[in-house]
This record gives C-alpha cells, structure tokens and sequence, in this order.
C-alpha cells in the first residue's frame, strides 16, 4: 500500500487554483522531493496533506486514511517541519523538546528517554541546555526536526528545510535526517530550491508547475525521459521554462531574513 496517495487533487482560493488536478504515491521509507518555481502549489498542497488546509477536491490519503475524514489520526501519523520558525529562541533546546513533549501527551516517564534519544539523533546533546538564539542555523532547523519526530512519525514533511542555511550547515541537517531513516525507516517529503539536495537525497521528483504535477520519477529517468538533459536542472528548466532559484519571493526573503536575525 502506498504511504501517500493524491489524487485529482484541486485547491482554490477564490478565482485562483493554486493546486490544479494534481496526483502523486509515495512508498514507505521513501525520500520524495518535490519541485517546482514559486507560486507552483507545493507548499499548499503539502498544507493539505499535513491537514492545514482543506482541499477543494480530490482525495489525500496517508496510510489509507483521508486526511479530510480523520485528520486527527493522520496527523499523529505526521511529523511536519514548516518554512517558518517553530522553535523558541528564548528557551534552551530540552525546554522546546520538553513543551512538544507534553503538547503530544507523552507519558512523563517516557519524556526524558525520547528527548535524550532524539538529541543524540541530531547532535545536539551537548547544547541542549544552551539558549536556542545562540544556535547557528544548521543547529536550529535540526531541533526542528527533533521537534517533528519526538513520537516517531511514520511520514516526515519538510518544506525548505535548509533555506538560508550554508552548505557545511545544510549537510549536517541532511546527516540527521538519514540517521532518523536509518533508526525508524522514516518516509520524508521535502521541497527545495536547491537542485542538488533533490538529485543527491531523493529516490523521486515529482515536478510541479502552475499548479499541475508535470514529471514524475527517479533523477535519472526524468534526465532520460527529456531530450539534451544531463542534469536535473535541464529538466526542471526545459519542463517549467524557469530555473530554480533559492530563496523564494520577495516575502519569502522577508521571512527569512526576519528569521535569522532573532538568532543575531
């Protein structure tokens, strides 16, 4: 059975369709990225499948459950990792771990163990007592990820997770993010401005324009499948007449610049 199942799915907001006919599968312990220029749906279609948003039509399932019928269910299922800041910058790492803990009703003698657990997981054990807005940014987004995955969720979304970060910081969160595969077999979807994450890191691409999922496949079948391509840049290109570029809109950058500065 298939972990992700989209299908036909359609999003509007208003006279805009944001999300338009598009379907995907996702395997169990697959690493699946998807791609696309701004404003091509994936962020709204990865708030649908996380239960943010509701779609207008379609089916979204995650382990054979609708994510619009049992959200409650799918999301203990899920560990979700936004573009966005989710971790406190004003308390130490163990204290935001410590919060989400309780957030997902944790037993209390299980706490420590799966905090603990999840620190070495990341690396992070020797800052855990540590003030988050003296982490670097690689150090940031992996208490995120450590944040995601305290009850061990069978699918881990990332949206940009290493947006911003420099290449040294990127790798290490990579690094995490294999080790958590290794320990549970954990399924990750994750979007990227950065081409070589996709070709490094993902076993498929799904490509994404105005709304439409246009390619879907291994890097090395969708170099194949389009002519003169040698890369997967050529066939992002020669299939969305864009070219990837990191860092997103102008409200994007915003964001991230707004961002980083909490951790000058």
């Amino acid at each position: 059975m298939h972990l992700v199942e989209i299908e036909g799915l359609v999003k509007r907001f208003g006279d805009i369709v944001a999300v338009d006919e598009a379907s995907i599968t996702i395997e169990p312990g697959e690493a699946f990225a998807l791609l696309g220029p701004n404003g091509a749906g994936k962020t709204t279609m990865i708030r649908i499948l996380v239960t943010l948003l509701p779609p207008t039509s379609g089916i979204v399932r995650v382990a054979g459950l609708d994510v619009t019928r049992y959200p409650d269910r799918v999301r203990r299922m899920l560990g979700y990792v936004p573009q966005t800041l989710s971790a406190d910058p004003a308390l130490t790492g163990y204290e935001n771990l410590l919060i989400v803990s309780k957030l997902l009703r944790m037993p209390r003698n299980e706490r420590e163990l799966v905090i603990a657990e999840v620190l070495r997981l990341v690396d992070l054990e020797d800052a855990a007592d540590r003030l988050v807005r003296t982490y670097s940014g690689g150090m940031v987004r992996r208490l995120e990820v450590a944040q995601a995955i305290l009850h061990r969720p069978l699918l881990l979304v990332l949206d940009e997770p290493t947006v911003g970060l420099d290449p040294t910081a990127r790798r290490s969160v990579w690094e995490a993010l294999f080790a958590l595969r290794r320990r549970d077999g954990t399924t990750l979807l994750f979007t990227t401005h950065y081409m070589e994450e996709a070709e490094s890191y993902a076993d498929r691409v799904a490509i994404m324009n105005r709304g439409r999922v246009v390619a879907c496949g291994t890097p090395a079948e969708l170099e194949r499948a389009v002519p003169g391509a040698t890369t997967l840049d050529d066939v992002f290109t020669a299939l969305t007449g864009d070219v990837l570029e990191s860092g997103g809109s102008f409200s994007d950058t915003r964001r991230l610049r707004r961002r980083l500065q909490r951790f000058n």
